[in-house]
Protein backbone atom coordinates (compact mmCIF):
# COMPACT_ATOMS: atom_id res chain seq x y z
CA UNK A 1 0.00 0.00 0.00
CA UNK A 2 1.71 3.27 -0.97
CA UNK A 3 2.19 6.33 1.54
CA UNK A 4 -0.55 8.16 -0.26
CA UNK A 5 -3.35 5.40 0.36
CA UNK A 6 -2.01 4.26 4.52
CA UNK A 7 -2.59 8.28 4.68
CA UNK A 8 -6.20 8.15 2.91
CA UNK A 9 -7.06 5.33 5.34
CA UNK A 10 -6.71 7.27 8.33
CA UNK A 11 -7.80 10.33 7.37
CA UNK A 12 -11.33 8.71 6.19
CA UNK A 13 -11.60 6.62 9.72
CA UNK A 14 -10.93 9.41 11.46
CA UNK A 15 -13.98 11.23 10.27
CA UNK A 16 -15.82 7.72 10.28
CA UNK A 17 -14.91 7.43 14.21
CA UNK A 18 -15.89 11.39 14.74
CA UNK A 19 -17.42 10.16 18.39
CA UNK A 20 -14.01 8.00 19.62
CA UNK A 21 -11.59 9.12 22.07
CA UNK A 22 -10.09 12.93 21.48
CA UNK A 23 -6.82 11.08 21.89
CA UNK A 24 -7.43 8.78 18.99
CA UNK A 25 -8.14 11.77 16.21
CA UNK A 26 -4.44 13.31 17.15
CA UNK A 27 -2.96 9.68 16.29
CA UNK A 28 -5.19 10.09 13.14
CA UNK A 29 -4.05 13.44 11.91
CA UNK A 30 -0.36 12.86 13.11
CA UNK A 31 0.01 9.77 10.99
CA UNK A 32 -1.45 11.83 7.66
CA UNK A 33 0.73 14.66 8.37
CA UNK A 34 3.71 12.32 8.39
CA UNK A 35 2.63 10.03 5.25
CA UNK A 36 1.85 13.37 3.45
CA UNK A 37 5.65 15.06 4.68
CA UNK A 38 6.86 11.21 3.34
CA UNK A 39 4.98 12.06 0.12
CA UNK A 40 6.93 15.62 -0.26
CA UNK A 41 10.24 14.06 0.46
CA UNK A 42 10.55 12.34 -2.46
CA UNK A 43 8.03 14.71 -4.93
CA UNK A 44 10.18 15.72 -8.25
CA UNK A 45 10.47 20.22 -7.18
CA UNK A 46 7.33 21.42 -8.55
CA UNK A 47 8.24 22.58 -12.07
CA UNK A 48 5.22 24.79 -12.98
CA UNK A 49 2.22 27.49 -11.22
CA UNK A 50 -1.43 27.74 -12.21
CA UNK A 51 -4.21 29.95 -10.88
CA UNK A 52 -7.20 28.63 -10.97
CA UNK A 53 -10.32 29.89 -11.58
CA UNK A 54 -11.38 30.12 -7.61
CA UNK A 55 -7.88 32.38 -7.74
CA UNK A 56 -6.33 29.95 -5.98
CA UNK A 57 -2.30 28.65 -7.28
CA UNK A 58 -2.25 24.91 -7.87
CA UNK A 59 1.52 23.49 -8.03
CA UNK A 60 2.05 20.94 -11.05
CA UNK A 61 4.95 18.77 -10.78
CA UNK A 62 4.53 17.08 -14.30
CA UNK A 63 2.24 17.76 -16.77
CA UNK A 64 -1.26 15.94 -16.18
CA UNK A 65 -1.46 12.59 -17.77
CA UNK A 66 -3.72 11.06 -15.22
CA UNK A 67 -6.78 12.99 -14.14
CA UNK A 68 -10.08 12.55 -12.77
CA UNK A 69 -12.86 14.76 -12.95
CA UNK A 70 -15.16 15.61 -9.99
CA UNK A 71 -18.28 16.63 -11.80
CA UNK A 72 -20.33 15.81 -14.56
CA UNK A 73 -19.84 19.15 -16.48
CA UNK A 74 -16.01 19.18 -15.90
CA UNK A 75 -15.83 15.84 -18.07
CA UNK A 76 -17.89 16.77 -20.66
CA UNK A 77 -15.46 19.74 -20.67
CA UNK A 78 -12.14 17.56 -20.91
CA UNK A 79 -14.13 15.54 -23.81
CA UNK A 80 -15.15 18.94 -25.85
CA UNK A 81 -11.17 19.96 -25.37
CA UNK A 82 -10.59 16.24 -27.22
CA UNK A 83 -8.91 15.80 -24.32
CA UNK A 84 -10.02 12.76 -22.91
CA UNK A 85 -7.56 10.45 -23.19
CA UNK A 86 -6.37 12.07 -20.09
CA UNK A 87 -9.45 11.08 -18.14
CA UNK A 88 -8.58 7.89 -15.76
CA UNK A 89 -11.75 8.73 -14.01
CA UNK A 90 -14.82 10.58 -13.43
CA UNK A 91 -18.25 11.15 -10.98
CA UNK A 92 -21.96 9.49 -11.27
CA UNK A 93 -23.57 10.47 -14.09
CA UNK A 94 -20.82 11.64 -16.46
CA UNK A 95 -22.90 10.66 -19.38
CA UNK A 96 -22.05 12.50 -22.02
CA UNK A 97 -20.58 12.55 -24.69
CA UNK A 98 -21.31 8.16 -24.61
CA UNK A 99 -17.83 7.27 -24.16
CA UNK A 100 -17.45 9.50 -20.69
CA UNK A 101 -19.79 6.14 -19.46
CA UNK A 102 -17.03 4.34 -19.34
CA UNK A 103 -14.52 5.85 -17.31
CA UNK A 104 -14.10 4.47 -13.44
CA UNK A 105 -16.63 6.35 -10.91
CA UNK A 106 -15.05 8.10 -8.10
CA UNK A 107 -18.60 8.56 -6.27
CA UNK A 108 -21.37 11.44 -7.04
CA UNK A 109 -19.85 14.91 -6.85
CA UNK A 110 -21.32 15.80 -3.78
CA UNK A 111 -19.64 12.59 -2.24
CA UNK A 112 -16.69 11.58 -3.35
CA UNK A 113 -14.79 8.31 -2.83
CA UNK A 114 -11.22 9.30 -1.47
CA UNK A 115 -10.10 5.87 -1.51
CA UNK A 116 -11.06 5.22 -4.69
CA UNK A 117 -9.50 8.68 -6.27
CA UNK A 118 -6.04 7.96 -4.08
CA UNK A 119 -6.48 3.86 -5.44
CA UNK A 120 -6.77 5.06 -9.20
CA UNK A 121 -3.28 7.21 -8.73
CA UNK A 122 -3.85 10.79 -10.54
CA UNK A 123 -1.54 13.57 -11.09
CA UNK A 124 -4.34 16.16 -11.26
CA UNK A 125 -8.13 16.21 -10.02
CA UNK A 126 -10.31 18.79 -11.92
CA UNK A 127 -12.85 20.23 -9.10
CA UNK A 128 -16.14 22.57 -8.99
CA UNK A 129 -16.68 24.96 -6.56
CA UNK A 130 -20.29 25.18 -6.99
CA UNK A 131 -21.14 21.25 -5.59
CA UNK A 132 -17.64 19.62 -4.44
CA UNK A 133 -17.28 19.34 -0.95
CA UNK A 134 -14.15 21.67 0.09
CA UNK A 135 -13.33 19.27 3.29
CA UNK A 136 -13.18 16.90 0.27
CA UNK A 137 -11.22 19.09 -1.94
CA UNK A 138 -8.58 19.70 1.03
CA UNK A 139 -8.57 16.36 2.01
CA UNK A 140 -7.36 14.91 -1.66
CA UNK A 141 -4.85 18.26 -1.37
CA UNK A 142 -3.36 16.87 1.80
CA UNK A 143 -2.69 13.94 0.28
CA UNK A 144 -0.24 15.05 -2.35
CA UNK A 145 -2.79 15.43 -5.25
CA UNK A 146 -2.82 18.58 -6.87
CA UNK A 147 -6.82 20.12 -7.48
CA UNK A 148 -7.76 22.59 -9.95
CA UNK A 149 -10.97 23.80 -9.61
CA UNK A 150 -13.54 25.87 -11.76
CA UNK A 151 -16.16 28.34 -10.40
CA UNK A 152 -17.88 29.69 -13.79
CA UNK A 153 -21.44 31.58 -12.62
CA UNK A 154 -21.72 33.00 -16.11
CA UNK A 155 -21.13 31.93 -20.14
CA UNK A 156 -18.50 33.90 -20.09
CA UNK A 157 -17.10 32.48 -17.36
CA UNK A 158 -17.54 29.12 -18.45
CA UNK A 159 -15.81 29.98 -21.55
CA UNK A 160 -12.67 31.18 -19.46
CA UNK A 161 -12.90 27.93 -17.45
CA UNK A 162 -12.24 26.10 -20.89
CA UNK A 163 -9.36 28.99 -21.84
CA UNK A 164 -7.75 27.67 -18.43
CA UNK A 165 -8.80 24.17 -18.69
CA UNK A 166 -6.93 23.94 -22.54
CA UNK A 167 -3.62 25.85 -20.83
CA UNK A 168 -3.72 23.16 -17.86
CA UNK A 169 -4.65 19.88 -20.33
CA UNK A 170 -2.39 21.35 -22.74
CA UNK A 171 -4.81 22.10 -25.78
CA UNK A 172 -4.90 25.85 -25.93
CA UNK A 173 -5.28 25.93 -29.53
CA UNK A 174 -8.57 23.55 -29.42
CA UNK A 175 -9.83 25.61 -26.04
CA UNK A 176 -9.38 28.91 -28.38
CA UNK A 177 -11.03 27.60 -31.35
CA UNK A 178 -13.94 26.09 -29.03
CA UNK A 179 -14.47 29.78 -27.24
CA UNK A 180 -14.00 31.42 -30.66
CA UNK A 181 -16.89 29.13 -31.73
CA UNK A 182 -19.22 29.95 -28.75
CA UNK A 183 -18.81 33.61 -28.92
CA UNK A 184 -19.39 33.44 -32.61
CA UNK A 185 -23.05 31.42 -31.74
CA UNK A 186 -23.59 34.20 -28.90
CA UNK A 187 -23.45 36.94 -31.45
CA UNK A 188 -26.08 35.20 -33.34
CA UNK A 189 -28.44 34.65 -30.63
CA UNK A 190 -28.03 38.19 -29.41
CA UNK A 191 -28.63 39.69 -33.10
CA UNK A 192 -31.69 37.70 -33.54
CA UNK A 193 -33.04 38.75 -30.00
CA UNK A 194 -32.76 42.45 -30.72
CA UNK A 195 -34.82 42.29 -33.51
CA UNK A 196 -37.86 41.01 -31.53
CA UNK A 197 -40.83 42.33 -30.01
CA UNK A 198 -41.62 40.54 -27.79
CA UNK A 199 -40.52 39.40 -23.88
CA UNK A 200 -42.73 36.82 -23.30
CA UNK A 201 -42.96 35.57 -20.04
CA UNK A 202 -41.58 32.42 -18.94
CA UNK A 203 -41.56 29.79 -15.80
CA UNK A 204 -39.32 26.78 -15.67
CA UNK A 205 -39.86 23.89 -13.80
CA UNK A 206 -37.11 21.69 -12.59
CA UNK A 207 -38.65 19.54 -10.51
CA UNK A 208 -42.18 18.34 -10.31
CA UNK A 209 -42.74 17.77 -6.91
CA UNK A 210 -42.92 20.11 -5.66
CA UNK A 211 -42.82 22.46 -8.14
CA UNK A 212 -39.52 24.21 -8.14
CA UNK A 213 -38.11 27.06 -10.48
CA UNK A 214 -34.48 28.97 -11.06
CA UNK A 215 -34.43 32.10 -9.21
CA UNK A 216 -31.51 34.41 -9.72
CA UNK A 217 -27.76 34.05 -10.82
CA UNK A 218 -29.02 30.78 -11.68
CA UNK A 219 -28.06 29.81 -15.64
CA UNK A 220 -31.32 29.31 -16.43
CA UNK A 221 -32.26 32.62 -15.14
CA UNK A 222 -29.66 33.80 -17.40
CA UNK A 223 -30.43 31.84 -20.45
CA UNK A 224 -34.23 33.18 -20.17
CA UNK A 225 -32.77 36.70 -20.31
CA UNK A 226 -30.33 36.43 -22.87
CA UNK A 227 -32.81 34.50 -25.11
CA UNK A 228 -35.39 37.52 -24.93
CA UNK A 229 -37.81 36.26 -21.87
CA UNK A 230 -38.67 37.47 -18.47
CA UNK A 231 -37.79 34.60 -16.37
CA UNK A 232 -40.52 34.72 -13.49
CA UNK A 233 -38.90 33.54 -10.84
CA UNK A 234 -35.79 35.81 -11.67
CA UNK A 235 -36.60 37.76 -8.47
CA UNK A 236 -36.70 35.24 -6.32
CA UNK A 237 -33.17 33.55 -4.66
CA UNK A 238 -32.08 30.33 -5.81
CA UNK A 239 -34.67 27.74 -6.40
CA UNK A 240 -37.89 28.60 -4.96
CA UNK A 241 -40.83 26.20 -5.00
CA UNK A 242 -44.49 26.90 -6.09
CA UNK A 243 -48.02 26.07 -5.57
CA UNK A 244 -50.68 26.26 -8.55
CA UNK A 245 -52.19 29.18 -6.63
CA UNK A 246 -48.66 30.84 -7.15
CA UNK A 247 -48.52 29.72 -10.53
CA UNK A 248 -52.30 30.75 -11.51
CA UNK A 249 -51.01 34.55 -10.24
CA UNK A 250 -47.82 34.46 -12.46
CA UNK A 251 -49.87 33.68 -15.64
CA UNK A 252 -46.85 32.30 -17.36
CA UNK A 253 -46.95 32.89 -21.67
CA UNK A 254 -44.24 29.42 -21.70
CA UNK A 255 -43.62 27.24 -19.43
CA UNK A 256 -40.68 25.02 -20.03
CA UNK A 257 -40.03 21.68 -17.97
CA UNK A 258 -37.00 20.17 -17.42
CA UNK A 259 -36.47 16.51 -18.73
CA UNK A 260 -34.97 16.01 -15.01
CA UNK A 261 -38.59 16.76 -13.07
CA UNK A 262 -39.09 13.21 -11.56
CA UNK A 263 -37.32 10.85 -14.76
CA UNK A 264 -41.18 11.46 -16.53
CA UNK A 265 -41.57 10.91 -19.96
CA UNK A 266 -42.88 14.39 -22.09
CA UNK A 267 -46.33 13.53 -21.76
CA UNK A 268 -46.17 12.67 -18.40
CA UNK A 269 -44.40 15.97 -17.59
CA UNK A 270 -47.44 18.02 -19.27
CA UNK A 271 -50.49 16.05 -17.87
CA UNK A 272 -50.10 18.19 -14.57
CA UNK A 273 -50.28 21.19 -16.78
CA UNK A 274 -52.92 20.65 -19.39
CA UNK A 275 -55.92 20.66 -16.60
CA UNK A 276 -55.07 24.30 -15.93
CA UNK A 277 -56.76 25.96 -18.81
CA UNK A 278 -56.62 29.49 -17.16
CA UNK A 279 -52.72 29.48 -17.62
CA UNK A 280 -51.88 31.08 -20.95
CA UNK A 281 -49.04 28.83 -21.97
CA UNK A 282 -51.52 25.69 -21.37
CA UNK A 283 -53.99 27.72 -23.09
CA UNK A 284 -52.14 28.28 -26.12
CA UNK A 285 -50.04 24.90 -26.20
CA UNK A 286 -46.75 26.18 -25.03
CA UNK A 287 -45.41 23.63 -22.78
CA UNK A 288 -42.22 22.92 -23.84
CA UNK A 289 -40.08 19.71 -22.36
CA UNK A 290 -36.25 20.40 -23.10
CA UNK A 291 -33.34 18.54 -22.18
CA UNK A 292 -32.22 19.26 -18.02
CA UNK A 293 -28.55 18.74 -19.41
CA UNK A 294 -28.62 21.28 -21.62
CA UNK A 295 -29.66 24.40 -19.39
CA UNK A 296 -27.88 23.26 -16.06
CA UNK A 297 -24.25 22.10 -16.56
CA UNK A 298 -21.81 25.00 -17.15
CA UNK A 299 -20.22 23.55 -20.53
CA UNK A 300 -20.70 24.00 -23.82
CA UNK A 301 -23.91 22.34 -24.48
CA UNK A 302 -25.33 25.10 -22.48
CA UNK A 303 -25.14 27.47 -25.81
CA UNK A 304 -27.26 24.82 -27.75
CA UNK A 305 -29.50 25.31 -24.85
CA UNK A 306 -29.46 29.24 -25.31
CA UNK A 307 -30.14 28.40 -28.97
CA UNK A 308 -33.61 26.20 -28.59
CA UNK A 309 -34.76 28.51 -25.84
CA UNK A 310 -34.46 31.12 -28.91
CA UNK A 311 -36.50 29.05 -30.72
CA UNK A 312 -39.00 28.37 -28.16
CA UNK A 313 -39.87 31.60 -27.16
CA UNK A 314 -39.56 33.34 -30.48
CA UNK A 315 -41.18 30.81 -33.49
CA UNK A 316 -40.25 33.02 -36.42
CA UNK A 317 -37.00 31.89 -35.60
CA UNK A 318 -37.75 28.23 -35.31
CA UNK A 319 -35.69 25.67 -36.64
CA UNK A 320 -34.62 21.77 -35.63
CA UNK A 321 -34.93 21.86 -31.69
CA UNK A 322 -34.37 19.41 -29.21
CA UNK A 323 -38.16 20.67 -27.33
CA UNK A 324 -40.40 18.59 -27.47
Amino acid sequence: MSARQVACCVYCSCFENAGNIFPMKIVGLVLLINCCFSVMIVAPVSSRSIIDQTGTTVELSVEPKRVISLAPSLTEMVFSLQAEDKLVGATLYSNFPEAAKNLPRVGSYTQLDLERIVAIEPDLCLAIKDGNPRRTAEAIKALGIPVFAINPRTIEQIMDAFLLLGDLLGVSKRAEDLVSGMRHRLVLVEEKVASSQTRPTVFFQIADIPIISAGKNSYIDRLITLAGGTNLAGDMTDYPRYSWENIMLLQPEVVLLSSMAGGKSPELLKVSWQRWQEIPAVRNNRLHVVDADLFNRPTARLITGLEILVEILHPEYSGKSSAK
